[in-house]
């Protein structure tokens, strides 16, 4: 009798152990490679276009690779970032010493790679005359210091676009009736295309091959040639956005996009990471208007004839 209870206990103790080795299996979760595997990345929302262009070339040359890309503000984006919800962010900036060492406490060092350099666009209507701005009028408009009936919008108040135009105007808030923000890109140009009287400010990837559900707005609306007046190459020049004009600097306002990577191992992004500053990731970011971080390599091939 006590053997037959014995190997009772012995056949309920193996089916215990068993079961929990299963479970323990089923919640393990598949280990991401650098070109497979699922993660989730934040980008800021000002560059979804480009963001977007990227992630399908890359699925479409690694189809085991299945990234998920989460655009917010780039507050939102930084946030998710220092809380650890996400380890890849993509911004128009690098991180400050302070989040470097929040990121750095947490044994996640950052790597950080500029992709692109885009351009800060200003847009009106079509039936607009006015197609020129200098700096100085710029900043003027954004502080309050001009009296004009134009509306100036752009995207929502927490983007990198309003950070940077604070930094660029000096100004501390847009707190002015005639200056407000809208909900993203695609309702600034949407705006611009039914008001003659407003001045819209995008970035440039938005302009470029828009989506159909905004690219008859795209075609209501100009962009504004902008000259520095303290430019040391060219103070009496107003220069359109362009490859050309970004490359040589000669158009002023500018920003960089770069790659966050604080996922501290060689997973999917990393790959991710990879592939945006790797040639083929570059040649995607020419194809789209924008200025690659470095120039992609053209191969000729010289063929001889000989008679």
């Amino acid at each position: 009798m006590n053997k037959v209870k014995l190997g009772i206990c012995i056949f309920f103790a193996f089916f215990i152990v068993s079961s929990c080795k299963q479970k323990t299996k089923a919640i393990v979760k598949e280990e991401d490679k650098l070109e497979s595997g699922s993660a989730s990345f934040a980008a800021d929302e000002s560059f979804q276009p480009i963001v977007d262009q990227e992630k399908y070339v890359f699925t479409q040359l690694n189809k085991e690779a299945k990234p998920t890309i989460i655009y917010k503000s780039e507050n939102d984006v930084l946030r998710m970032l220092l809380n650890d919800s996400v380890r890849l962010a993509i911004l128009s900036r690098d991180l400050t010493p302070e989040e470097t060492k929040v990121m750095v406490n947490k044994t996640l060092p950052p790597l950080v790679n500029r992709f692109a350099i885009d351009a800060v666009t200003l847009i009106v209507n079509q039936s607009s005359n006015d197609t020129l701005m200098t700096v100085a009028e710029l900043k003027k408009l954004l502080n309050g210091q001009t009296k004009t009936g134009t509306n100036i919008v752009f995207d929502n108040p927490n983007s990198s676009l309003v950070r940077y135009l604070k930094t660029f105007s000096g100004a501390v808030d847009f707190n002015r009736k005639n200056i407000y923000s809208l909900k993203n890109n695609k309702e600034v140009i949407r705006y611009v295309a039914k008001n003659q009287g407003a001045i819209g400010i995008v970035g440039f990837s938005w302009l470029d091959d828009p989506d159909d559900d905004y690219a008859d707005a795209v075609k209501k609306v100009k962009i504004m040639a902008i000259k520095d007046e303290d430019s040391k190459t060219a103070p009496n020049q107003y220069f359109m956005p362009s490859q050309n004009t970004l490359a040589l600097k000669q158009y002023p306002l500018i920003r960089g996009l770069y790659v966050i990577n604080c996922t501290g191992k060689l997973g999917l992004g990393t790959g991710f990471a990879h592939f945006m500053v790797s040639d083929k990731g570059q040649r995607i970011i020419l194809r789209s208007g924008l200025l690659p971080d470095s120039i992609p390599q053209r191969e000729i091939n010289i063929k001889h004839t000989y008679n």
